[in-house]
């Protein structure tokens, strides 16, 4: 029961289903299954990319440029169907993960190789790669009329009455929680972030590991740029412009420790659908775009304050039992 108790996971569900609750209040409709699936969708495409991020945050590392990844991806693959509407969409949803995924490596690749710290790298590739993007496109839109019916329809369709983007996110989350507790590469990324000396005399490579973690957010930030563009109808230089906080944000809010080493898969999604409602609900109650910037913003300190109160706690345990023997 005192496990259940201190499991973020449960406080956060808690939370949102207390979000809501008092929302119901107003808006009784908000929390019928329809509307809630639809705010599922909606919320999709960040829950992936917060899944992307979390992998990088957890080696003490961060990769701010996941957002004008997005829009250099989805501009390309915009503009490959805008010029050849015969391509196969498969095809093109792997041109856009092989374009996401050669940009995060050349960010893994500085950091690992250069020893650049994360933060100044990626800071510096998020202004390139929206640069890159409006060299491409020469500063242009391309709209809804220049897309193939098939290149907007394909996450649009239905599987079982549920949008195939929602059903995208389920395989996409299923996938990362394998990832992260079943396999030797999920082990080597909490590792990393717990104690990174400690695990280069496990046998681990620590930057060859943070490499690959910045090449898998590379390739989810790709393929969402086909989510993004194909589920919005447009491409341009100003698209997810800075969504890379949002991401973050999710991260945080779910539990995540930007010191490294703590999170799960469940609190980056549960983070992430705490915005999600947010966003969709507090219009329907006739709160100003100020307050919903606000509340968002109170969530990531409080989230933040409860992150560093837990690591502190865990710190003072140890410190304890080490007295005692």
């Amino acid at each position: 029961m005192n496990a259940l108790l201190k499991n973020r996971e449960i406080w956060l569900l808690a939370a949102i289903l207390l979000l809501i609750g008092l929302i119901s209040t107003r808006y009784g409709a908000f929390a019928s299954p329809r509307n809630l699936a639809n705010v599922f969708n909606d919320t999709s495409i960040l829950m992936i990319l917060a899944l992307g991020q979390m992998v990088v945050i957890l080696t003490r590392s961060i990769d701010l440029s996941m957002a004008s990844n997005l829009a250099f991806t989805g501009m390309v693959v915009a503009m490959i169907n805008a010029a050849f509407p015969a391509v196969p969409v498969p095809l093109l949803i792997l041109v856009a993960a092989a374009v996401g995924l050669a940009l995060g490596a050349i960010n893994g690749a500085l950091v690992w190789k250069l020893g650049i710290p994360s933060i100044v790298v990626t800071l510096g590739t998020l202004t390139i790669y929206r640069g890159a993007t409006f060299v491409i496109s020469g500063g242009a839109w391309v709209n809804a009329d220049k897309m193939s019916p098939a290149f907007i329809g394909l996450q649009r369709a239905q599987m079982l009455g549920i949008p195939l983007l929602s059903w995208i996110a389920v395989a996409v989350i299923a996938l990362f929680f394998v990832l992260l507790t079943r396999t030797p590469l999920g082990r080597s990324l909490y590792a990393i972030g717990v104690n990174p000396t400690a695990s280069v005399y496990a046998g681990i490579d620590v930057g060859r590991t943070k490499f690959v973690a910045f090449c898998i957010s590379g390739l989810v930030a790709g393929i969402c740029g086909y989510l993004w563009v194909s589920r919005y109808v447009i491409a341009s230089v100003e698209i997810a412009n800075g969504y890379e906080l949002n991401i973050i944000a999710a991260c945080v809010i779910g539990g995540i420790s930007i010191a490294g080493g703590i999170g799960s898969v469940g609190g980056a999604v549960l983070g992430a659908l705490f915005l999600g409602i947010i966003s969709s609900a507090l219009p329907l109650v006739n709160i100003s775009p100020f307050w919903q910037m606000a509340i968002s913003g109170s969530a990531i300190i409080l989230a933040v304050v409860l992150n560093a109160r837990g690591e502190r706690r865990q710190g003072r345990i140890i410190l304890k039992k080490a007295e005692a023997v």
